[in-house]
């Protein structure tokens, strides 16, 4: 169980990474910042926070359990 959450955890959080679009280049953020729409950059952040949140809290969630057991 605390394996799987440290995993749920791990790709949670790149995925939210790659969302927000903090592991592209400088290049690759400057054309896609030109190439959407603002509502679609909002909904981008917003889904790339809750990834985040979610991968933070799976992960630590994860590593208490691997800790106390």
């Amino acid at each position: 169980m605390a394996n799987a959450l440290l995993i749920i955890g791990v790709i949670a959080i790149i995925n939210g990474g790659i969302f927000m679009g903090a592991l592209t280049s400088g290049q690759q953020q400057r054309a896609n910042y030109h190439t959407e729409t603002k509502e679609d950059r909002l909904m981008r952040f917003k889904i790339g926070r809750i990834s985040v949140l979610v991968g933070v809290l799976s992960f630590f969630v994860g590593l208490i359990l691997k800790v106390a057991f």
